[in-house]
């Protein structure tokens, strides 16, 4: 807790790292799409008219999408190939917050038994200065927050 009228400046969105379990070697660049839903489940109970009551369904996690810089390192897309060819292999991963000064650690969410379910290559452009960036999307199957 802080105290009283000291100001917490909020963490900057560009200032993250990703720890993939196993894989030490991509440089991401962009994290996308960490949330949690809850279905609805809207019903009529009988006698109530038009009241239409609400109760919580099933937990849903939607994909989460990494962009990385393009470099020599397979590690990703091999991953990606393995659970083409019929081999899940599931990682834990963490998505870290880092404060100002790069070092310091903030909010952590950890996703839990995660495989990648589309990869993209990095878009090509003769034209352009560009880095190329690759897109890897994981489905996962559980979040906390550390």
């Amino acid at each position: 807790m802080s105290e009283v009228g000291t100001r917490n400046d909020p963490y900057k969105g560009y200032n993250f790292k990703l720890a993939i379990q196993g894989i030490t070697e991509a440089h991401f660049t962009e994290c996308s799409g960490l949330s949690a839903k809850i279905q609805v489940i809207d019903y009529r109970a009988g006698g109530e008219g038009q009241i239409i009551r609400r109760l919580p369904g099933q937990l849903q996690y939607p994909e989460v999408t990494f962009r990385y810089g393009l470099s020599d390192s397979r590690l990703l897309f091999d991953w990606f190939m393995q659970v083409c060819s019929g081999n899940l292999e599931r990682k834990n991963l963490s998505v870290v917050m880092l404060g100002d000064d790069g070092q310091q650690q903030g909010p952590q969410w950890d996703l839990f038994d995660a495989w990648p379910m589309e990869w993209r290559a990095a878009d090509l452009d003769a034209l352009g200065k560009e880095v190329a960036i690759e897109t890897l999307k994981l489905a996962f199957e559980k979040l906390e927050r550390a």
